[in-house]
């Protein structure tokens, strides 16, 4: 038996391994949507057209959320059968080695129109890798600590996004401060793709010093995993699903538009420039770091669906209010806009993974929260920044990008009504037994 002690030890190491990993996977992904936002429409998609150019890196943004959902199914399936920690070192090795060769990708000035074509098999592959990502970094997490205390412990993963997005955006607006724009647009942001290669071996090092999960080890002992964990999911799971995908869809949306689309408007609709934009976001994400626990943590105290929900209504509103702040172009109303966004975000993601993780039973917990997590981003989070975009050209307004968020939030008010709450003694209980 083990130790408290050895318990705690291994829960701190389960925290930093989960965090650490998605923290570099999110970097790999964040580096990407940075770079289409701003300069991958000219050197990929070359057009007359600055709009038509930024639509087609989106459009490859896109493809990263739609191959998700393969991951999603591919080591979904892999973590219910082999294990936890396994799956989460094949994902974080095909992340990291697709975003490495981004950084060497040679352009359409080099080899023409196969180099788009290159760009997005590459996207495709951190796609999939993400996809397969979340749901075991949640459950390494999460499988280590009591269960009054998931939503704590689960925020380990979730505080990924805003480290990986902290460090993507500081590498670049690093490299964009001391390059010029040509040296940058050259050559420059390559550096940030090419870092790859040694963040990996880094999360690598902590993820292969870890144990398997103490609750899948006694599934195993059981002999109690499932055999065809996708088809048991949509056969005897189907309202959890529905209810985890649901619930993601607005965050989705919410964080696409204020860390992706927003460098976007900035630079075409106010006077502010790439690197305020930029700024902002780096500075949102900073406070994210301590609000992703600190949301988690206290969706433990409180209702987690009804901190949600309350959350899920103020993402809803908050456009409406941001909009109109950044229309005199002042820096300071731009960060403090984009701050309080990311502070809704962080009520939402804090409590997320345990909300997810949640809806569904031990043995399918990895199929039911990847398919969950993949599946709502290719309805949220991929078309996000396209449909931003075609909005605010097809309608010459924010007003259209507002009522967009307002309804992803009605989708995920939908999908917290239709979630259930745990029964925390029961499975306090059923974690005891597995020590």
């Amino acid at each position: 038996m083990t130790s408290p002690a050895g318990d705690r030890r291994s829960l701190r190491k389960a925290f930093a391994a989960s965090l650490s990993g998605t923290a570099l996977e999110w970097y790999d992904f964040a580096a990407y949507s940075v770079a289409a936002a701003t300069i991958f429409g000219h050197l990929f998609f070359p057009s007359g057209d600055q709009l038509a150019s930024t639509m087609a890196a989106f459009s490859t943004y896109a493809v990263g959320y739609l191959a998700r959902p393969l991951g999603g199914f591919l080591f979904g399936r892999l973590g219910d059968v082999l294990g936890r920690k396994r799956i989460l070192v094949m994902t974080l090795v095909l992340t990291g080695v697709a975003t490495f060769l981004i950084g060497v990708l040679p352009t359409y000035e080099n080899i023409g129109g196969f180099a788009a074509v290159l760009l997005v098999a590459l996207r495709f592959a951190q796609g999939v890798g993400i996809g397969g990502e979340w749901g075991g970094a949640v459950l390494l997490s999460s499988e280590f600590g009591d269960p009054g205390k998931r939503g704590f412990w689960a925020s380990a993963a979730q505080i990924g996004p805003p480290a990986g997005n902290l460090l993507a955006n500081g590498v670049l607006a690093v490299l964009a401060a001391l390059l010029t724009e040509d040296q940058f647009n050259s050559w420059g942001w390559r550096i940030a793709f090419l870092l790859s290669g040694a963040l990996v071996g880094f999360g690598l090092w902590i993820r292969l010093k870890l144990e398997e999960t103490p609750v899948f080890k006694k599934i195993q002992e059981r002999g109690e995993r499932s055999s065809a964990p996708i088809s048991e999911v949509f056969r005897t799971e189907r309202r959890a699903l529905v209810a985890a995908v649901l619930i993601r869809v607005c965050p989705d949306v919410l964080y696409a538009l204020f860390t992706v689309f927003v460098l976007t408007y900035v630079t075409t609709h106010t006077d502010l420039s790439r690197g305020a934009g930029l700024a902002a976001v780096m500075i949102g994400s900073a406070f994210q770091l301590v609000l992703m626990p600190l949301f988690g943590a206290l969706s433990d105290r409180v209702s987690r669906r009804k901190l949600y929900l309350v959350a899920t209504i103020a993402a809803g509103i908050w456009p409406f209010v941001f909009f109109p702040m950044v229309s005199g172009g002042s820096f300071a109303m731009l960060a403090i806009g984009i701050v309080l966004a990311l502070v809704i975000h962080a009520a939402l993601y804090g409590p997320q993974a345990a909300l997810v993780t949640e809806q569904f039973s031990p043995r399918l917990r990895y199929t039911g929260s990847s398919l969950a997590y993949t599946l709502a981003g290719v309805i949220g989070g991929a078309p996000a920044p396209l449909l931003f975009t075609a909005l605010l050209a097809g309608f010459d307004t924010w007003l259209a990008i507002g009522v967009y968020l307002l309804a992803t939030a009605v989708v995920s008010i939908i999908g917290v009504v239709l979630a259930r709450d745990p029964d925390r003694e029961e499975e306090a209980a059923a974690m005891e037994s597995v020590r």
